[in-house]
């Protein structure tokens, strides 16, 4: 009896196993947590679409729980296809943690918005072709060396093609045909060696196709843009399309003396490569130099007599050179930013009397430009004058019409002389004051320091500074109203914002005044984020801002953000060396404190910093506090994703009035634009799309809503959504 028992528990535990081994995936597969958790916020982020089975926003085990779509290997998810769909939304904010993952197909969907900057870093293969998305390319692409094929197609793509290819070498399909992409081809197009199908039809591209001439390319299709001048060599024995373009008629021109003859980095084997070479019979030698040998001969020839002949002729020209040609071969200092501006003004607004332009022989053109009279103004309408050189006017640089030019007395009058009483503040270029003119207006007048200005030429400077400025026009810029420039003094005249800066609300707050409630806060960090996204990617050339801080942002009496000295930095000459020094501790980026420029990538992480006091409540730098706690990002980076550790970190003034959920995307968005590396920093177009996504669901609670009262001013009712 004993032994007919355990041989049936035996048999039942033979069954059981039998069930687990029929499925392993239900019950052994477990998902990677953080693969799983960006699946979550895809998910989500595309509305819940009822068409992915399998899907749900509770689910923790894709993998295990067969979602439509996805790919596993182990706990990781290697493939994410979900073509012809019909998903909207968008992607989420952040796919960076599906390491595992090489092939993303979201292609012939609805999905739009930006394209999502934060993707799964080692793509082999990204198809997002027939969708709706606008904007660029995301720098995050230029990082995915292994990438193998590029499919934005069909979307609507309308910013300029950045240098993002460098880092491609792998890429052998590119399809960015039937988007409205405008502007020259990038120089990074070269880098793509392996490169064999391109597709870039139907967009706005204008310039020469040359950047395309050395590619393996099999397939090129530019059909319907706007290209100009002529194919290379090189392509003309591919499968090339076209037409739809302005290319230029004729003969190409000849290269110059000396350059070397085309070749692509496709290896072609001739016809006659695998040919045993009966003729001769010596079995691959020749007897005879060759064709090629001929040829190589001949190219040398006009290389030495090129020389002989240029070296001849610069004699010639230096027996009859005249004061004129000898200014030109002198060094001349490098231009600053301002005058490299004004030699492309001068260049692309002179024209040139081809009559009365006698040309020297080929050889002896001296192709550096002619040296300009450094400091003189351009109001003098100065003409520069080479020997046998085309005439070439300086542009002049005029006050704007759209400012309002004020006299120094009238600006006395109204700020008391300058008054203690009416200091504002004092800036990295001079000092602000308070001015209430006579018809009831207030303004704010910043005094430039006459240091920052150019000795030879401050009137000048001066001048151009005001017409640049006058030209931001942005609801979350400060706007600039009038200038003054009298007497060796020039004053700058914006808006004045009743609130003061974000530093002194977070920071200076007094018994008098309540904090900031949370929705507030992400109000103030979108409209800034839009501030600095209008100036890096709408504004042409770019504007990068320097010095991004909290005591920079002004908040008028609806505690709307307004972004202020936009643009100053641009201008002044020692800008850059002065903001290395000077700037508020905590809020540059590592690589401005190694001695780098700089750069849109330098005010993205500023921005970060300002997310963080607005999380926090705690200064960028704080010397009264524990030595780890003094440098706020790195006490607070290590702690962003966590959900308990972020909890304690929020500012205690908010008394825990705050949707989780929304903390914690705000401090996703905070993460990526703190990083180290300026490349892994998405740009502000990213930043924006994600804090518009975050107010959008967080169904903001309306416990955290309601009508803030404050000394500095009376703020409206915050709406739940303020995208």
């Amino acid at each position: 009896m004993r032994e007919m028992s355990e041989k049936w528990r035996w048999v039942l535990v033979f069954f059981i196993v039998c069930i687990l081994g029929w499925r392993p995936s239900s019950i052994n597969a477990v998902t990677d947590p953080n693969d799983a958790s960006a699946l979550k916020i895809m998910f989500t982020s595309m509305n819940n679409p009822g068409q992915l089975s399998g899907w749900n926003a509770n689910g923790d085990d894709p993998c295990g729980q067969n979602w439509l779509g996805i790919t596993c290997s182990g706990q990781r998810v290697t493939e994410i296809k979900l073509p012809n769909l019909q998903l909207s939304g968008s992607m989420g904010y952040n796919l960076a943690p599906l390491t595992a993952v090489t092939n993303l197909d979201m292609s012939n969907n609805n999905l739009g918005g930006n394209i999502l900057y934060a993707l799964p870093p080692n793509l082999t293969r990204l198809n997002l072709g027939g969708n709706t998305f606008n904007g660029g390319i995301p720098y995050s692409i230029s990082l995915m060396t292994s990438l193998q094929y590029l499919n934005l197609s069909h979307n609507q793509i309308q910013n300029q093609l950045d240098d993002v290819f460098g880092k491609l070498t792998s890429l052998s399909v590119l399809d960015l045909s039937f988007n409205t992409i405008p502007g020259n081809l990038p120089e990074s197009l070269s880098s793509l060696t392996s490169v064999t199908s391109m597709y870039l039809q139907n967009n706005q591209l204008t310039g020469t196709i040359d950047v395309l001439a050395n590619l393996p390319l099999q397939t090129l299709n530019v059909e319907n843009n706007k290209f100009t001048g002529w194919i290379p060599e090189q392509l003309k024995n591919i499968n090339l399309k076209r037409e739809g373009n302005a290319w230029s008629s004729g003969p190409a021109p000849p290269p110059p003396p000396g350059t070397p003859p085309a070749t692509r980095n496709r290896i072609h084997k001739s016809p006659n490569s695998n040919r045993s070479s009966d003729d001769g019979g010596d079995g691959g030698k020749s007897s005879g130099i060759g064709a090629g040998g001929i040829a190589g001969i001949v190219i040398s020839i006009f290389v030495v007599g090129g020389i002989i002949a240029f070296f001849l002729v610069k004699r010639r020209s230096k027996k009859r050179s005249s004061p004129d040609i000898e200014k030109i071969n002198e060094p001349f200092a490098p231009l600053a930013s301002n005058e490299v501006q004004e030699m492309k003004s001068v260049q692309t607004s002179s024209t040139l009397d081809t009559k009365t332009f006698d040309a020297p022989p080929p050889a002896s053109i001296n192709l550096r430009p002619p040296p300009i009279e450094r400091h003189k103004s351009f109001d003098e309408a100065d003409v520069v004058v080479v020997s046998k050189k085309p005439v070439v006017k300086k542009k002049s640089v005029t006050a704007p019409i759209n400012v309002t030019s004020y006299s120094v007395a009238d600006l006395q009058m109204a700020t008391g002389s300058f008054c203690v009483d009416n200091l504002l503040g004092e800036g990295s270029f001079g000092r602000v004051y308070r001015a209430q003119f006579d018809d009831g207006k207030v303004l704010a007048v910043k005094k430039i320091d006459s240091t920052v200005l150019s000795r030879q030429s401050p009137e000048e400077d001066f001048t151009e500074i005001v017409l640049n400025l006058s030209h931001l026009h942005h609801p979350n810029v400060t706007e600039l109203m009038g200038y003054c420039s009298e007497h060796g003094q020039h004053l700058l005249v914006y808006e004045f914002h009743k609130n003061g800066s974000l530093h002194d609300f977070l920071h200076l707050s007094d018994e008098f005044s309540k904090p900031l409630i949370w929705n507030s806060r992400v109000k103030i960090a979108l409209g800034t984020a839009r501030a600095l996204e209008y100036l890096h990617e709408v504004c042409s050339p770019s504007v990068v801002h320097k010095n991004v801080k909290s005591s920079k942002i002004l908040l008028d009496a609806e505690l709307n953000p307004h972004l202020s000295d936009c643009g100053l930095a641009n201008y002044i000459e020692q800008a850059n060396e002065y903001l290395s020094s000077h700037s508020d501790a905590g809020f540059n980026a590592p690589e401005i404190l190694m001695g780098n420029q700089f750069s849109v990538k330098s005010d993205v992480y500023s921005f970060g910093v300002i997310m963080l006091e607005l999380l926090t409540g705690r200064k960028p730098f704080d010397s009264s506090r524990p030595r780890s706690e003094q440098s706020l990002v790195k006490w607070a980076s290590p702690q962003l994703h966590d959900i308990d550790a972020l909890s304690k970190m929020v500012d205690p003034a908010l008394e825990g009035l705050y949707p989780v959920k929304s903390l914690s995307r705000f401090a996703d968005v905070i993460a990526l634009c703190i990083q180290a590396e300026p490349e892994f920093r998405p740009p502000m177009s990213e930043v924006v799309e994600a804090l518009v996504r975050l107010v959008q669901r967080a169904n903001m609670s309306k416990r955290t809503i309601g009508t803030e009262s404050f000394k500095r001013g009376e703020s409206s009712e915050i709406p739940d959504n303020f995208s």
